[in-house]
């Protein structure tokens, strides 16, 4: 069995280079890979194409590399958590794609799959679709979207081991099981590197064939975006 594990994010980020395409998953903050993501901004790479379904908060996750001016296009499907990625987008120094989710998370998994694109009805008839090949099935229309291509995905588990193999725990199983093996390399980041043979093969989540690197993080912050709480009665 092929042993994926890395020491440190530092070789797990070995290769990123400028204008890249980059996946990031997470859904919000939550289950962002926040390691990948501070190296990123250390590493000081620029001309960034990153995919992910938003771009964090301000001074959090994807938010860190669009104050630095890291980011040149962003490919996703929200803005509203995040005040400087919609004064970029509307001042016209980032170049931003938004797509439908559902669409988004499939394009992902298109590129998993090995599939060169789908077919969906969501944007049919809108901006979205301008451009686009359509087709009709059954009396629906259609619009054909590429899958992804991009050269490293980083991603965020709650247990992994060494082959790769990676288990998500509650919401934070979100786009992180869709971009596993979507890029050129996969990168996970963990929670807890587990040996081989500990985890359940039937509560594994993703399979490490869909992996090349795997380290374990550090010092997990798990921010949320709008904290809510009952008042005392």
């Amino acid at each position: 069995m092929i042993n994926k594990k890395v020491e440190n994010v530092q070789a797990a980020l070995d290769g990123v280079s400028d204008d890249m395409t980059l996946m990031l998953g997470g859904f919000g903050l939550s289950g962002i890979p926040e390691n990948a993501i501070a190296q990123l901004v250390k590493l000081g790479v620029t001309g960034l194409t990153c995919i992910s379904n938003n771009a964090g908060v301000d001074d959090f996750g994807l938010g860190l590399l669009l104050q630095k001016h890291q980011i040149k296009k962003m490919v996703s499907s929200y803005v509203g958590e995040n005040d400087e990625f919609e004064r970029q987008m509307l001042s016209g120094e980032l170049d931003v794609e938004l797509i439908p989710q559902g669409t988004l998370a499939e394009r992902c998994r298109s590129a998993q799959s090995g599939f060169p694109a789908i077919y969906t009805p969501a944007g049919y008839g809108t901006e979205v679709a301008e451009g686009k090949e359509t087709r009709e099935f059954d009396g629906k229309m259609y619009v054909l979207e590429h899958a992804f291509k991009a050269d490293f995905a980083f991603v965020k588990a709650w247990k992994g081991d060494a082959a790769g193999n990676l288990v998500f725990k509650g919401t934070a199983r979100n786009f992180n099981p869709n971009m596993c093996g979507a890029a050129t390399i996969t990168v996970a980041e963990v929670e807890e590197l587990v040996p081989l043979g500990t985890l359940n093969p039937n509560h594994i989540h993703i399979p490490g064939i869909f992996v090349q690197r795997i380290f374990q993080g550090e010092r997990y912050e798990k921010r949320i975006e709008q904290r809510t709480v009952r008042s005392r009665s």
